[in-house]
């Protein structure tokens, strides 16, 4: 992984985390540096980036304030990736990620190539979310 991708991955989790990004524009960005799909566990806190040639970069994020909750709630989970999507007011990442967790959501996984998430539970339960078109 050469500097450019790692400063591309670090600009991408700080402007999801700080609202200067929208969804579509970091997958854009992280396709264009050759990254093909990115990881987050709520659990770890931390997001790893993979790149189409095999490598990654593991860094931090923000820790939750709540607990993953046990039991999974695809209906939350969707709810939450719904108010995402339509950007509305107030919406916030860190408000996303509080919620899905308390909707048991472990952690997710973006593949842009399948254009899809992947929400997971603490009993690998999950919900698989397509791109809109």
């Amino acid at each position: 992984m050469n500097a450019t991708q790692q400063s591309i991955a670090q600009t991408c989790l700080s402007a999801a985390d700080n609202g200067t990004m929208t969804f579509p524009e970091i997958v854009a960005t992280l396709t264009q540096a050759g990254f093909e799909s990115y990881a987050i566990d709520f659990r770890r806190a931390t997001a790893t980036y993979y790149s189409t040639n095999g490598e990654s970069i593991e860094l931090p994020t923000h820790r939750l304030d709540v607990p993953v909750a046990g039991a999974f709630d695809a209906a939350t989970i969707q709810a939450a990736i719904r108010e995402a999507q339509q950007l509305v007011e107030g919406y916030t990442y860190r408000g996303f990620c509080t919620k899905v967790a308390q909707a048991g959501c472990a952690g997710y996984i973006v593949s842009f190539s399948g254009r899809r998430s992947l929400y997971i539970g603490r009993t690998a339960e999950t919900h698989v979310e397509h791109f809109p078109s």
